[in-house]
C-alpha cells in the first residue's frame, strides 16, 4: 500500500524529533509537532489524533516500510531512539530502490555532455557511485569528502522549507565566543556551503546588518509565522560573494588587492587550484610566482595563508601583511615555549 504524502511528514517529524536528545519527547510532544509540521507544510490545522501517531510510531517499528526504526520508551513516558545515531534516512535501499535509482542514473548520465547540464556530474557520478556500493557490496570508488560528526545538519530541510516560503524562524543559537546560548527571530534568506560546514545568511531585524549563523552552533529551530518575515529581494549571492573567500564578511569594508608571492615547490599548486577567481599572476621565475587577488580581508584569508606555511607570504596589502607576521611571529613564540617546557 502507497504511503499518502502526510504520512510520510509524520515519519519523517518524528524521526526529527527522536534525534533531538536535547529534550525529552513525551507522545504528546509528537503529536504536536506532527500536527504543526502537517499546519506548516500542507496548511492542515485539525490537528494529529493520538491513535494516529501511536500507528505511525508502530509502522515506523515494523519492516512494512523497510525502517525497523529502535524506537523505545523510557521511564513509562519517553520515546527515544535505542540507537542514537540511527534516523530513517539512513536505511539502505531496496533492491527495488536501487533498480529505480538505477534508471534514474542512467537517464541524468546522458544528459552529462550538454553544457546547459554540467552541475549535474557530481550529482550523478555520486550516484552511480552509490548504487554501485549498494548493488555489488564492493568498497566505494569515489570517496566525496564529508564529516561524520558534524551537527546541525538535521536542521537542514526545515530552513529549506522555511526560506522557500519566506517564514521568520525563532533560532537559539550559541556562537563560539557567548558564554550561553540566545534565542531571537532570525529572516534567512540563503543557505551556503563552505570547506565542508553549512551556514544561514539573513538578517535579525530591518536595522541589523547581514548575519551568518553557522548551523552547527544551532541547538533549536522553529517557525515564526506570526512575525511578519523580512525579506531582501536584492540579496544576489553572486554579488555579495563575489570578493569574499569563505563565507565572513564585514560589511562596509572593501575589498583589497593582496598579492602573495609563493615559493616554486608549491606555486603549481595555486596556479592549477586559484585561490580565487580573480586571482592573476603577476610575475612567474626560477623562486616562485607572485599572485594578486582581490578579495576583503576577512577570517578565512588569514586561515588559507596560514595554511601554506612559509611557503607563501603576503607583500601586499601592509596592514595584512603586518598582521600576518604577527601571527607567524607568536607562532613561533608558542613552539619555543614548548620546547623549553618539555625540555625542563
Amino acid at each position: 500500500m502507497p504511503v499518502n504524502r502526510n504520512a510520510l511528514i509524520r515519519y519523517k517529524t518524528i524521526d526529527k524529533c527522536l534525534q533531538n536528545r536535547f529534550r525529552k519527547w513525551t507522545l504528546e510532544n509528537l503529536i504536536d509537532a506532527c500536527s504543526d509540521a502537517l499546519y506548516e507544510y500542507e496548511g492542515i490545522d485539525k490537528g494529529v489524533s493520538k491513535r494516529t501517531v501511536q500507528g505511525d510510531i508502530q509502522i515506523m517499528r515494523s519492516d512494512k516500510l523497510g525502517y525497523n526504526a529502535p524506537i523505545i520508551v523510557q521511564e513509562k513516558k519517553y520515546y527515544i531512539y535505542e540507537d542514537q545515531d540511527y534516523s530513517i534516512t539512513n536505511i539502505p535501499l531496496t533492491d527495488q530502490d536501487l533498480g529505480k535509482l538505477t534508471e534514474v542514473v542512467e537517464i541524468l548520465g546522458q544528459f552529462k555532455g550538454f553544457s546547459h547540464f554540467e552541475e549535474l556530474g557530481g550529482i550523478v557520478q555520486k550516484l552511480e557511485d552509490h548504487v554501485y556500493t549498494q548493488q555489488t557490496h564492493q568498497r566505494p570508488i569515489i570517496d566525496f569528502e564529508k564529516n561524520e560528526q558534524l551537527k546541525g545538519l538535521q536542521h537542514l530541510d526545515t530552513l529549506y522549507q522555511n526560506i522557500q516560503k519566506k517564514r521568520t524562524i525563532r533560532v537559539t543559537y550559541q556562537s563560539f565566543k557567548a558564554k550561553q546560548p540566545s534565542t531571537f527571530h532570525f529572516h534567512a534568506w540563503l543557505l551556503k556551503e563552505f570547506n565542508n560546514r553549512w551556514f544561514l545568511v539573513g538578517t535579525k531585524s530591518r536595522k541589523q546588518p547581514t548575519n551568518t549563523l553557522a548551523l552547527d552552533r544551532i541547538s533549536s529551530i522553529e517557525s515564526a509565522p506570526e512575525v511578519p518575515y523580512i525579506d531582501k529581494p536584492d540579496f544576489n549571492p553572486a554579488t555579495y560573494y563575489e570578493h569574499v573567500i569563505g563565507v565572513t564578511i564585514n560589511e562596509g569594508l572593501r575589498p583589497d588587492n593582496v598579492e602573495v608571492f609563493i615559493d616554486r615547490h608549491n606555486a603549481p599548486y595555486v596556479l592549477t587550484k586559484p585561490l580565487h577567481h580573480t586571482q592573476e599572476v603577476l610575475d612567474m621565475n626560477k623562486d616562485g610566482v607572485i599572485i594578486r587577488i582581490k578579495v576583503v580581508h576577512n577570517f578565512e584569508l588569514e586561515r588559507l595563508i596560514l595554511g601554506f606555511g612559509d611557503s607563501m607570504q603576503v607583500l601586499k596589502p601592509e596592514r595584512l601583511r603586518n598582521r600576518m607576521t604577527t601571527k607567524f611571529k607568536n607562532a613561533l613564540q608558542n613552539y619555543n615555549e614548548n620546547e623549553l617546557t618539555n625540555n625542563g
